[in-house]
């Protein structure tokens, strides 16, 4: 499990976040700077995101944030890690036995059941791909990596083990992206119905069809087997400062709603690599990052959650080899993923009256 130095305080309300607004430090310093120390630490910064396209295959042009400086603090390498993980052989071996035989602890569940969630390109299809591709032993592509916020199929994948090896006791279920408002992606509903373990695999969503009793293979009664024990929410790193407004508020009436359902909830932020230039080089150095540490922050802030519940990752994409530290980061995801999962089928352990 990692250790997390930071602040794992609740998250601050939302009052005071702006999406792209250039008169708050978008990276918690409240100090002010003069206009030339700003102008210079702004020429700085994009210098280092200029170095990214060179060292990263995956930036795109659009991904490109925009900041606000105010501190001469935001920028710069850390000296030591701000959560502590160890990047060797031994260590994915170790993450790889834990997620392997990690078993519900309630004897009639055979497997945690996960639930992905996130804007369309956030990286919840890329997650479940470079997840087995660590078990595969090799970079593969199993779940459709989509870009639609119309219509997608729900599919839950079960997270094979490594050759030779029982399968883990992982299913990641992945649906269409959220949207900003009831007829576009995936409305809070339908959300709902999923968690509840109302939708049958393979149903297919739509805006202006809302999962009810009267879908095809609708679960009415449905067991723990059926239901989620775990969400996800996935935001993609290079984007958090341009997402749309309102995605904040959808966000927050999902975790509102998915806690009174007694369902714990993790994020990951995906995309590290497009945000800093020394991470794009070596996926070792996630934690020696202030940009993705103050990224981190932002997160929290969006979702409206501690940043004790972020964990940071990049997935495989243009990757034909496997990368120890990226599997090593894939890996801690999963493990603090099914902590969080297991917290569920602990609060809904059946109680039984002792003899007296």
């Amino acid at each position: 499990m990692q250790k997390d130095s930071g602040d794992k305080t609740k998250a601050p309300s939302l009052g005071g976040f702006a999406f792209g607004s250039t008169s708050t430090s978008v990276f918690g310093s409240t100090a002010a700077a003069n206009d030339g120390e700003r102008d210079s630490l702004c020429r700085a910064f994009n210098e280092s995101l200029s170095k990214v396209k060179a060292t990263s295959s995956t930036v795109k042009k659009e991904d490109k944030p925009s900041f606000t400086f105010t501190g001469a603090q935001s920028v710069g390498k850390l000296e030591s890690q701000w959560r502590d993980v160890e990047w060797t052989e031994e260590q994915k071996t170790t993450l790889m036995k834990t997620v392997s035989s990690y078993r519900p602890s309630i004897k009639d569940v055979t497997k945690a059941r996960v639930l992905l969630l996130g804007p369309v390109g956030s990286g919840k299809s890329s997650f479940i791909s470079s997840v087995q591709s660590v078990f595969d032993g090799r970079v593969t592509n199993r779940a459709m990596v989509g870009s639609s916020s119309t219509s997608f199929t729900k599919k839950s994948f079960n997270i094979r083990g490594q050759k030779g090896e029982d399968p883990n006791r992982l299913v990641l279920c992945d649906v269409m992206g959220l949207g900003n408002g009831e007829m576009t992606g995936l409305t809070l509903h339908d959300t709902l119905s999923i968690i509840k373990g109302h939708v049958p695999e393979g149903h297919k969503f739509s805006p202006d069809q809302p999962v009810s009793s009267e879908t095809v293979g609708y679960v009415k009664r449905p067991g723990l087997n059926e239901k989620i024990h775990c969400v996800a929410f996935v935001v993609n790193a290079s984007k958090i400062m341009s997402y749309p407004k309102g995605l904040s508020t959808t966000f927050q009436q999902l975790r509102e709603h998915i806690s009174d359902l007694g369902v714990h909830q993790v994020a990951l932020l995906t995309h590290i690599d497009q945000i800093c230039p020394e991470t794009a080089k070596d996926v070792a150095e996630v934690y020696k990052s202030r940009i993705i540490q103050d990224m981190m922050t932002k997160a929290g802030a969006l979702l409206g959650m501690s940043t004790s519940y972020i964990v940071p990752v990049k997935n495989y994409s243009s990757e034909l080899d496997l990368d120890v530290s990226t599997d090593i980061l894939l890996l801690g995801a999963v493990d603090h993923i099914l902590q969080y999962a297991d917290l569920y089928f602990q609060d809904n352990t059946p109680q039984f009256d002792e003899c007296v």
